[in-house]
């Protein structure tokens, strides 16, 4: 393996280091830097929710402020006012992806809600020598989720090159270069098993202390892609034997979510699974998909069509 400041991890990690948000302005309109109306905040509720099906509410005015400042700054203007009749102006520009990559939330951590990684492995074992395995994870994020599908299944399989695919995209094109790089700061390993740390990562040196790396081998089982669940066209086709789509619906209202979940449907093989994020129920899609517990589900029987399983 080519070194490139990277070693085997042994030592032991740190804990996190606390992150603490910027204080806020006793009376924000006061301290703002751009004029930001109610108006702004409304167009850019419609925006948001037009481009990319995320549903704000009321409460994150200050958050939108604020995430959005930095695209102002960057472009020169003195105004959200300016700012949004920019956006408007050229439905094709570059500038809708930074918009959208502002506005999006990130919150991720390997083999988070871990009961799911388990009832997978267990389903693996299941299907060991029947069939290659897909899985699609379809909120990436900065790759924490796709890595630790990566190790269950060379756990599963005992092999660094288990028959197994995982297809990992996301809106958001900044957390997917995070991602395909696969580099992250040891603080974020600190509840990952110690032997899979050392198994799976490697330790940066030099430059890269305080740093890991997932090895080739991993990162090889992982292909990256944007898209956007609301686009009319996925660039993914089934069948997948496993969906995650865990986190993602709470940011969609329930229209939005049910048409997901009507897309979802024929691309999940027979026995497939969805697996949602644990404040995520399907109460609105159970003629869709059948819970089996632990925010697990599998595709109900009715309307099962010779096209849409795989054997």
């Amino acid at each position: 393996m080519a070194r490139t400041g990277m070693q085997s991890i042994s030592a032991p990690i740190r804990p996190p280091a606390e992150k603490h948000a910027a204080g806020n302005c006793a009376h924000a309109d006061a301290c703002r830097e751009f004029a930001f109306t109610p108006a702004d905040f409304e167009r850019v509720r419609s925006l948001i929710y037009e481009r990319a099906g995320i549903s704000l509410s009321e409460q994150k005015q200050e958050m939108v402020y604020s995430r959005l400042a930095r695209r102002l700054r960057a472009l020169g203007h003195a105004s959200y006012r300016d700012y949004l009749d920019r956006l408007e102006a050229d439905a094709h520009s570059p500038e809708w992806q930074e918009f959208i990559n502002a506005l999006t939330t990130n919150l991720t951590a390997f083999f988070r809600e871990a009961h799911h990684f388990e009832i997978l492995a267990q389903r693996l074992a299941a299907w060991s020598g029947r069939r290659r395995v897909r899985i699609w994870c379809t909120a990436s994020s900065t790759g924490e989720e796709p890595y630790s599908l990566a190790m269950t299944l060379v756990e599963a399989y005992a092999s660094w090159s288990p028959p197994a695919e995982i297809i990992a995209t996301d809106l958001d094109t900044t957390v997917l270069a995070t991602a395909e790089r696969g580099v992250y700061a040891m603080e974020r390993l600190e509840k990952v098993a110690p032997e899979r740390v050392r198994r799976f990562f490697l330790k940066g040196t030099g430059a890269n202390t305080g740093r890991a790396k997932v090895r080739a081998e991993l990162r090889a089982l992982v292909s990256f892609q944007r898209l956007n669940l609301l686009d009319p066209a996925w660039p993914v086709t089934g069948a997948f034997d496993a969906i995650f789509c865990r986190n993602v619906l709470i940011y969609f209202d329930k229209p939005t979510q049910r048409r997901i979940m009507e897309r979802f449907r024929p691309l999940l093989a027979a026995d497939g699974l969805l697996f949602v994020g644990h404040s995520e129920g399907l109460y609105h899609c159970t003629d869709l998909f059948r819970s089996l517990g632990k925010t697990v589900y599998e595709r109900t029987r009715a309307g099962w069509g010779a096209t849409e399983a795989r054997a």
